[in-house]
């Protein structure tokens, strides 16, 4: 399951120097996945690009954008439900492709 970045986000930036896998963005900014650049998921405050997050798996126990979020704006996204086995194919796959 991805994580998602509720309307209560301040952009104040402290998840994003947290994600191991640069999947978090500021509003408006286009998201890169493998050199490709993909169109901003929001204007209006800081995003997860839900393709590049894998919950830290491979990295920690637990993601580490929710606990560095002082307004408890990072959910955990209810559609974008995924195995741990996912997530660790996800997070090879960046491996591969780069950030």
């Amino acid at each position: 399951m991805a994580l998602l970045i509720t309307d209560e986000c301040i952009s104040c930036n402290a998840c994003e120097i947290e994600c191991p896998n640069d999947a978090i963005y500021n509003p408006g900014d286009p998201w890169i996945l493998g050199g490709e650049e993909h169109p901003a998921l929001s204007d209006e405050h800081t995003y997860i690009a839900y393709d590049k997050c894998t919950e830290c798996v491979g990295y920690y126990d637990e993601p580490q954008c929710i606990p560095a979020c002082p307004s408890d704006a990072i959910i955990m996204d209810p559609d974008r439900v995924e195995t741990k086995e996912q997530l660790i194919a996800k997070k090879e796959y960046l491996d591969k492709v780069g950030r």
